[in-house]
């Protein structure tokens, strides 16, 4: 990156439409979307169901190649996955035949052996695994198998850590752990962060920028710059007041989401 760049991420008039099949009709999923991310940035993407935010969040993976307008990370366009790009699903995904450390290190097999060692030491100890080394996934809870799967999407170093609901699956008290966490990862690695979620709390929590997204067509309806002091205090009457904020944009979209679908 360039040292006066100030935008890692931009999408310009994005639009992605999946074409008919088996009789169904065209879907627009996003339709013309405009965001520009800047680097070092937490963005978190909220919405109802169906607003085209995971679909968003693959074109910036490199996921999903056909599309229109244009998406470039570090001003060059997205056009694939790749080591630059590092990706957390709900689903932790990790290889149930291999440690720890092995699931960790998958990705870094063409690295001397050294070198490999030391940067899964790294972030092992980055998420709080250090000792887990050996452990199997079916051996972590929840909690510690997500951590793993955030150590093997940093571990290559990419540009951009992209984030699919990564705590949706995970229990009230762990979830509010996990946002620490996940916090303390993105402060240490100054990385830009791109997030998916539900959880309008989570997204107010973490973020420098929520971003909120329409009903279908995905649309950007609102971006909301969150200038709180870090650790953020959920009781805290502005944080509160922006969480009222969103909620009310929510219960609004589904209300008409709702009245379209019946």
């Amino acid at each position: 990156m360039t040292a006066n760049r100030t935008v890692d991420v931009e999408a310009r008039d994005l639009t992605k439409i999946f074409a008919a099949r088996h009789g169904t009709a065209r879907v627009t999923a996003l339709d013309n979307v405009n965001l520009s991310i800047r680097p070092g940035e937490f963005v978190s993407i909220v919405g109802t169901s169906g607003c085209g935010k995971t679909t968003f969040l693959r074109i910036l993976a490199g996921l999903e190649t056909e599309f229109g307008g244009n998406v470039t990370l570090d001003g060059l366009r997205i056009g694939g996955p790749g080591p630059d790009k590092g990706v957390v699903f709900q689903d932790h995904r990790l290889l149930p035949w291999l440690t720890v450390e092995e699931n960790i290190g998958f990705g870094l097999l063409d690295l001397p052996k050294a070198e490999q060692q030391e940067r899964i030491r790294k972030y092992l100890r980055l998420v709080g695994l250090h000792g887990f080394e050996r452990a199997w996934p079916a051996q972590l809870s929840g909690g510690m198998a997500q951590r793993a799967a955030i150590a093997r999407a940093l571990v290559n170093k990419p540009r951009i850590l992209l984030l699919d609901e990564p705590l949706g699956a995970l229990d009230a008290l762990t979830r509010i752990y996990m946002q620490r966490e996940l916090e303390k990862i993105w402060i240490e690695e100054k990385i830009t962060m791109v997030m998916v979620t539900h959880d309008v709390e989570e997204a107010l929590y973490l973020s420098d920028t929520v971003v909120l997204m329409s009903a279908r067509p995905g649309r950007i309806k609102k971006i909301v710059p969150v200038h709180l002091a870090r650790p953020r205090d959920r009781e805290n009457p502005v944080f509160q007041n922006l969480k009222k904020e969103l909620l009310a944009e929510f219960e609004l979209q589904t209300k008409t989401q709702f009245s379209y679908e019946i």
